[in-house]
C-alpha cells in the first residue's frame, strides 16, 4: 500500500447493508486499528452506526480521531454536494440525503462521501501498482469501481460501473434496478444465495465447497455464476481495456477457487474468437488478499485527499 500523504492517521468508513467496516490507517498505510458492527437501516440507523463505529475507532488507537473522515457508501452519491441517493441495501431511497453533512454534524469533524466501490478501486489501485484498474465488487449486488489514467471515473450522474444493471437475459429474473436479466441477477451475492440456499454459514463458501466435491447440481450453479463475471469482466474490458481487474467483495472471500472459476469461463469466451483470446483478459485478474478490508481502506484515501 502506498503511503498516505495527509496527516499521520487517516479514517475511512464503509458503511454497507449488513456491516460497518471502519479502520485507522498509519501514514505509511498500514492498518492501525479496525472495527465492525451491524449497519442499522435507514438514514438515522446508519448515521448512529457511523458514529458508533467512529468512537470504538478512537478507543482502539487510544487518542480522539480530529482528522477528515472517508465513507464509503453503497447507491448513486454527488460527491460535490455529499449527497446520497438510492442506496437500497441501506433503506435510503427517495430524495437526496445530504449524508456527508448529517455525518459531520454527528462525528464532529469534516467528512468527504464516496461511492464504495469507487473507494475501494482506489484501494485496488494501490495494490496492484497500475494507472488503470477496474475494481470489481461481487458482494450483495455487483458494481465496478473505474480508475482510469490514475483518477476515479465516476460518470455524469455517478453511474459508472454499474456493470451489474447489464441486462443479458431477457428470459431472467427481474432485477431490483426494474430491468430483466441483468448479470446481478446471476452473479452477485444474494443471486448466489437463491440459487443455493444454506441453513447457516456463507452460501458462497458452501457451494464452491460442495461443487469441489463434485456435487453436480453445485457445479451448475457454480458455473453459472462465474459465467456472469466472467461476462462482466468481459463487457468491462472491452469498454474500458484496463490494465488491470480487481475482484473483490464479500462472495470473493471464497478465495483463489473464484479467481480460478473465473479464469476458466474467460477461457471459454474466448474459445472460437481469436480477436476476444488475444487480449487475454484471464491473465489481468487478480484478487483482493483475503480479509483486506479493501472498501474501508479506500474510503480512508478518499480522506487523505
Amino acid at each position: 500500500m502506498g503511503a498516505v500523504s495527509a496527516g499521520a492517521r487517516s479514517v475511512g468508513l464503509d458503511i454497507g447493508g449488513t456491516k460497518t467496516h471502519g479502520v485507522v490507517l498509519a501514514q505509511d498505510g498500514s492498518i492501525l486499528a479496525q472495527v465492525r458492527r451491524s449497519t442499522r437501516p435507514g438514514a438515522d440507523g446508519v448515521v448512529d452506526t457511523a458514529a458508533r463505529v467512529f468512537a470504538a475507532l478512537g478507543r482502539e488507537v487510544g487518542e480522539e480521531l480530529t482528522g477528515p473522515v472517508g465513507v464509503g457508501v453503497p447507491g448513486l452519491v454527488d460527491v460535490e454536494r455529499g449527497m446520497l441517493r438510492h442506496a437500497v441495501n441501506l433503506d435510503v431511497n427517495g430524495d437526496d440525503l445530504p449524508l456527508r453533512d448529517l455525518l459531520a454534524e454527528r462525528l464532529g469533524v469534516p467528512v468527504v462521501l464516496e461511492n464504495d466501490v469507487n473507494a475501494a478501486a482506489l484501494a485496488a489501485r494501490a495494490l496492484v501498482d497500475a494507472d488503470d484498474v477496474v475494481y470489481l465488487s461481487v458482494g450483495t449486488g455487483l458494481a465496478a469501481g473505474l480508475v482510469l489514467d490514475g483518477r476515479l471515473r465516476r460518470g455524469e450522474h455517478g453511474a459508472a460501473g454499474e456493470i451489474g444493471h447489464l441486462p443479458v437475459d431477457p428470459g431472467g429474473a427481474t432485477c431490483g434496478c426494474g430491468q430483466v436479466g441483468c448479470l446481478e441477477t446471476i452473479a452477485s451475492g444474494r443471486a448466489l444465495a437463491e440459487a443455493w440456499p444454506t441453513p447457516d454459514g456463507p452460501p458462497a463458501a458452501d457451494l464452491f465447497a460442495a461443487a469441489a466435491a463434485g456435487d453436480v447440481k453445485a457445479v451448475a450453479v457454480r458455473d453459472r455464476f462465474c459465467w456472469g463475471v466472467a461476462s462482466a469482466v468481459r463487457a468491462l474490458c472491452l469498454t474500458i481495456d484496463p490494465e488491470r481487474i480487481v475482484l473483490g467483495g464479500g462472495v470473493a472471500e471464497v478465495g483463489e477457487p473464484l479467481r480460478e472459476q473465473v479464469v476458466l469461463q474467460l477461457r471459454a469466451l474466448g474459445e472460437g474468437s481469436p480477436f476476444l483470446a488475444s487480449l487475454r483478459l484471464a491473465d489481468r485478474i487478480s484478487m483482493v488478499p483475503l480479509h483486506y478490508p479493501v472498501a474501508a481502506v479506500g474510503a480512508a484515501l478518499v480522506a487523505a485527499g
